[in-house]
């Protein structure tokens, strides 16, 4: 397993000091899975001001089909060949089909009746109830032998910032007989590792981070977490990996229970830095995929300039898929070491 880094210097002459020739380091580094390349600089510090929640969230809930009073008349129901109840609830959570979908078996799990949950506000308990809604979704169409029922996902976005166009907490659920483009990527590349090295990539990786130490985090339970070697996001990305679990059918209560958890330490270490928003990603195999393992990327998402509301992905990202991290993973870690201990 290699961890390749381009080391690249950049000399500008700096007004503020007489022109004094001063060096800005930064690197292009390689996942050592894919071979997609992330660029690491140095521009901004990782602070950021909380805006206004008060006036981001004011009026949201009048017209929020996700609050109580709303959710249970207004939300579409799955046909009865699909789910027979129409919905899925766990407690004050509903899980109902995706209005908008991006494929053929896609469902929305809201994450209770409370319109607007600060970060900090959210618990372990309330982050793994709603994991449970959607596996329980997941399970009813494995029942069923649903032709879809092949990549279990949950995806998570929180706040505008991160591309939710709600303010009420939900989970973007579904399952899908194509994966996603880094998902198949990373599953064609686990793949070959395995058969080339005889042993699984994510099993190597995690051993060598907690040996490494520079990006480990810790252990809930069975799921390491470190941050990434090659971030996507601008103050970077948290790997977890599941020990000895292949899909997110694989996952027990505990296991939901150990990432709930964990996101919630990496909420508290990244609001500390004025963040207040993210993404995150379940990466799962299908049935039978023992090369890999299942694992989330936690990518908190912010801006390149606050008071102008200019978003954190630009050309770059956009149309080179070309990743930008405005600090060194390394130094991430210490930032988020302390949720951990």
């Amino acid at each position: 397993m290699n961890f390749e880094a381009q080391k690249k210097e950049t000399i500008v002459l700096n007004p503020a000091k007489n022109m004094k020739r001063r060096s800005i380091p930064s690197e292009i580094r390689e996942d050592p899975l894919t071979g997609r390349t992330a660029r690491i600089c140095h521009f901004m510090k990782l602070q950021w001001e909380k805006p206004d929640f008060n006036a981001l969230v004011s009026g949201t809930a009048e017209t929020c089909p996700f609050c109580p009073e709303k959710v249970m008349q207004i939300t579409p129901c799955f046909p009865e060949e699909i789910l027979p109840e129409g919905r899925l609830t766990i407690a004050d959570m509903v899980l109902f089909p995706n209005i908008a979908p991006y494929d053929s078996l896609g469902a929305v799990a809201t994450m209770g009746a409370q319109h607007y949950i600060p970060m900090l506000d959210f618990t372990a308990d309330r982050i793994s109830g709603a994991f449970r809604l959607a596996r329980d979704f997941f399970q009813r169409m494995a029942e069923i032998d649903h032709p879809e029922s092949v990549y279990h996902i949950i995806n998570w976005n929180y706040m505008p910032p991160a591309g939710s166009s709600l303010i009420h907490a939900h989970l973007q659920v579904f399952s899908t007989s194509s994966a996603p483009n880094l998902m198949r990527e990373e599953l064609e590349a686990a793949r070959r590792y395995s058969r080339t090295n005889g042993t699984n990539y994510w099993d190597d990786l995690t051993a060598h981070e907690i040996s490494a130490g520079q990006r480990y985090l810790g252990t809930i339970g069975r799921t390491r977490w470190f941050t990434h070697y090659a971030p996507m996001g601008v103050a970077g990305d948290v790997l977890a990996v599941v020990d000895d679990v292949s899909t997110t059918l694989a996952l027990t209560d505990d296991d939901l229970d150990d990432i709930a958890g964990g996101l919630t330490r990496l909420m508290a270490g990244y609001e500390k830095m004025g963040i207040f928003s993210f993404n995150m990603n379940f990466f799962t195999g299908a049935e039978g995929d023992d090369f890999t393992r299942f694992h989330l990327l936690f990518s908190p998402r912010t801006f390149f300039n606050q008071s102008l509301g200019t978003p954190d992905i630009g050309a770059l990202r956009n149309l080179f898929n070309e990743t930008l991290c405005m600090a060194f993973p390394e130094e991430i870690n210490t930032m988020l070491k302390s949720e951990f201990e």
